[in-house]
């Protein structure tokens, strides 16, 4: 099936990039943070758990998503920056469901701290929104057992649609590869299911493509 197109059988690969959008909030200290985090558009928490897949950076974080880095960097709270880390936004049913607890660390965190953290000024949290952009890369995948050749080759932004931005388009919050391969009936389900079970949150995109390109290898291997 083409991903956007439950009626066709092929499989038409696009490429993303996020755009960021500056939205004027920024956060000095730690109940700074959790005001802004109330009333920001939830497409600043999604860039801000997921968007640096896509950033082009010449550091390696700590952790995997923005909150946890700045609690550490900006607010030298190791404690709270541990506490965030751990948050998986895979998890939780919706963004609206990600915020509050992102919301429900924080008030912990102030409850037991005995002063409010801040950070410098030039190093204060600032909030970014995206918008997704899609292109069409014109490549088509038939069948299959032609994935094994494709995926090696796609852009790792195809990775991010596909495998996970997929994930808040499809109504059963599955990614795009094991949706198709449910539409060929119960032949690929067996791969489906192993596509599906490779977690997208703790992995960059070039190590998911691997991950993804080994399945699909070893699956047509044993099957013959």
């Amino acid at each position: 099936m083409d991903s956007d197109n439950s009626t066709s059988r092929s499989f038409a690969v696009k490429d993303c990039a996020l755009a960021a959008i500056a939205t004027g909030k920024s956060s000095q200290n730690l109940k700074e943070l959790r005001e802004n985090l109330l009333a920001i558009h939830p497409e600043s928490i999604y860039y801000h758990f997921w968007g640096s897949r896509l950033r082009q950076r010449f550091d390696v974080p700590e952790y995997n998503n923005d909150f946890a880095n700045w609690a550490l960097q900006g607010l030298r709270d190791a404690q709270l920056a541990e506490r965030l880390s751990v948050i998986d936004p895979k998890e939780f049913d919706g963004v609206e469901a990600l915020r509050q607890e992102l919301v429900d660390v924080i008030e912990e965190r102030l409850e037991e701290s005995e002063h409010v953290p801040w950070s410098k000024k030039e190093e204060q949290f600032y909030f970014i929104r995206s918008q997704i952009v899609v292109f069409d890369t014109r490549k088509v995948i038939d069948d299959p057992k032609n994935l094994a050749e494709t995926i090696p080759h796609i852009s790792i932004g195809s990775i991010f649609y596909h495998f996970i931005d997929a994930r808040r388009r499809t109504d059963d919050g599955r990614d795009d590869f094991s949706t198709w391969l449910g539409d060929f009936g119960d032949e690929y389900q067996e791969l489906a299911t192993i596509i599906t079970g490779i977690d997208p949150y703790f992995d960059t995109l070039l190590e998911l493509r691997r991950k993804i390109s080994l399945a699909v290898n070893h699956y047509f291997r044993e099957v013959g």
